[in-house]
């Protein structure tokens, strides 16, 4: 194994323990052994819980430019969008993420475009969102929660 994954392997760890500033740490010696789209990803994920959302977008269009295929970072600035307000401007990261060739979990951008068309009061697309999720990962529990919840508003 190479030393950027042991230092990326340590730094998830870390991010999972919310220890985020380790975290932090150990994707920037990642990066700096060898830079990967999952190093850039994590940092910026691992930012994203201290507030700095646009570093944050900023290192996973990094991520992008090293593997375009890799969709995590196309997710990821979606919620970093939706997190800032910018529900419109989040739309096209995931729909690019749907569209990745490599990325799990798959279901997640459905599940974000779902809340986003909830929040423009669109149910329709919205259920057309969560049920894709539900194909992809059956039993997910945030999609049959907002399928049941739309159901009943329509009902």
């Amino acid at each position: 194994m190479s030393r950027a994954r042991e230092l990326w392997e340590q730094g998830t760890r870390e991010l999972m323990e919310g220890r985020i500033p380790e975290a932090v740490r150990l994707f920037e010696d990642s990066i700096a052994a060898e830079p990967t789209a999952e190093g850039y990803t994590f940092r910026g994920w691992a930012i994203s819980f201290l507030g700095r959302l646009d570093e944050a977008i900023e290192d996973c269009k990094r991520a992008i430019l090293l593997d375009p295929d890799f969709g995590n970072p196309y997710n990821d600035i979606g919620v970093y969008l939706m997190q800032k307000g910018e529900l419109n401007e989040a739309v096209p990261w995931f729909e690019r993420a749907k569209q990745a060739k490599r990325y799990e979990p798959r279901h997640f951008p459905y599940l974000n475009l779902g809340r986003i068309y909830l929040a423009h009061g669109d149910k329709m697309r919205a259920l057309e969102e969560f049920a894709r999720a539900l194909e992809i990962q059956p039993g997910d529990p945030v999609a049959l929660a907002a399928l049941k919840s739309i159901q009943i508003t329509i009902n």
